[in-house]
């Protein structure tokens, strides 16, 4: 059973952040695969956020104001179909446990909200996603506009849901930071797992399914995300996920994948030496991301701009596009004219939540937003020397390298949520080393993560 703790008061600080309304927020519909296969299911995070509750076919309403409460739409209780599919809460138990003041079954939906919008000054919802829940939302307002003859009044004011929700979902309670270090732990040893299973003439694929199996083995629900799993000048590729190629002897293999777990979502990024050995060409690059990467976690704590870990890492890698004789130039020239975008196209790193690109503004009012304990975001800085690019010196051209961690705001700093994957040079080589000696099903072991 799902712990409801946290739920009522969440619900209860966005009804009062709302002041007065209603909002309506739907769960995520079942998806077919194809003729009468579904897709595995996954909830909507907003939803999520607000009710815990697991099932389809689910609204939640929150009604502000003098007389608030807390409202569940879900399916109503079927012995006949819970043998087929599954346990089924029913309106009832789904109140108790979930701590609503009531719940109906969801075909009585359309019935009630009418009602509960009547009067009320503004209607808060998600807009523009899903045409069909538009539709059905501008329905309700309809109902209660044919109804003003007799003194009602409909909701003058349509209002984004998200605006408000993804301010509230930026900062992490204790539950959820709970959450998003299991699904590093559990990423960090599926990562540790793959490094020691690469070796040449393995497919991309077989690695993959190392990391699933280990995800699902310590118990998460699935990946968080499909799994980048990039060797060689595939690595060049940002969001390659064709995962099908050979990997080489004196190749790079670049591994981006993390796991969700309780609905959070890990996301860590490694690159190592297929043959266990980095090259002098490969350890080079490598140390100019990994120096990038240590300046932008530098940056992250409490008041620093959201971008500051971006010009860390941008500084420190066009310092080294420098020394690898790939750029030529002033320094501050160099990244005034953003003469290493090239080879460094995307930013340093998103917020990490219930979604991989989780929820929540970068800008306020125009200016990059300062970081504030409880924010959870990635540090990800690369370097992708395209195999055709004739800029770069022959040694280094199809090398793409990206090291990637979860990090956490704290009061004093910050804390990496995923340093058990190894990351140093020697320490992988070591742990690759150490792993040829032992078959990948070997236990890989908890960890116990060590504080930066």
């Amino acid at each position: 059973m799902p712990d409801p703790t946290p739920y009522p008061e969440r619900r209860r600080q966005v009804m009062h952040a709302m002041g007065e309304g209603v909002m309506v927020i739907p769960q995520a519909p079942e998806v077919t695969r194809n003729r009468d296969t579904h897709y595995p299911y996954r909830h909507d995070s907003y939803f999520h956020w607000l009710t815990g509750f697991p099932e389809p076919e689910a609204v939640v309403v929150l009604l502000a104001g003098r007389r608030p409460r807390q409202v569940l739409f879900c399916r109503e209780k079927d012995p006949e179909r819970e043998t087929w599919d599954g346990h089924r809460y029913g309106p009832k138990a789904a109140a108790e446990v979930f701590g609503f003041d009531a719940a109906y079954p969801i075909a009585q939906l359309d019935k009630r909200m009418p009602r509960y919008l009547a009067d009320q000054p503004a209607v808060h919802t998600i807009l523009g996603r899903d045409t069909a829940w538009d539709t059905r939302v501008l329905g309700w307002l309809n109902a209660v506009r044919a109804k003003t003859r007799s003194g009602v009044r409909a909701p003058e004011r349509l209002i984004e849901a998200r605006t408000l929700l993804d301010e509230m979902r930026l900062i992490k309670d204790a539950l959820e930071l709970a959450h998003m270090r299991r699904a590093a732990e559990i990423s960090a040893v599926a990562h540790r797992r793959a490094m020691r299973a690469a070796a040449p003439g393995r497919h991309e694929y077989e690695i993959e399914a190392e990391l699933i199996y280990e995800f699902r083995r310590q118990g998460a629900a699935a990946p968080a995300y499909t799994p980048i799993v990039a060797g060689g000048a595939n690595a060049c590729v940002l969001h390659y996920i064709s995962n099908d190629q050979p990997l080489k002897d004196g190749d790079l293999l670049l591994i981006d994948a993390g796991a969700e777990y309780a609905g959070y979502a890990a996301d860590i990024t490694r690159t190592f030496p297929v043959n266990g050995r980095f090259s002098a060409a490969q350890r080079a690059v490598y140390e100019i991301v990994l120096a990038a990467q240590a300046a932008a976690i530098a940056a992250v704590r409490p008041g620093s701009s959201w971008h500051a870990p971006h010009e860390a890492a941008v500084r420190v890698l066009t310092q080294g596009l420098k020394d690898l004789k790939i750029l030529k130039g002033d320094l501050d020239g160099l990244i005034e004219t953003e003469a290493y975008k090239p080879f460094y196209m995307h930013r340093t790193g998103h917020w990490l939540g219930m979604d991989v690109h989780d929820a929540g503004e970068y800008k306020l009012a125009g200016q990059w937003r300062p970081l504030e304990p409880g924010m959870t975001c990635t540090v990800e800085p690369g370097l992708y020397l395209r195999a055709d690019d004739e800029r770069v010196p022959k040694p280094y051209r199809g090398i793409g390298i990206r090291i990637e961690d979860d990090v956490l705001v704290t009061d004093t700093g910050c804390e990496v949520l995923t340093l058990d994957a190894p990351k140093a040079v020697d320490e992988i080589e070591a742990w690759m080393r150490e792993g040829r000696a032992s078959p990948p099903a070997a236990d890989m072991g908890h960890g116990k993560r060590r504080a930066r």
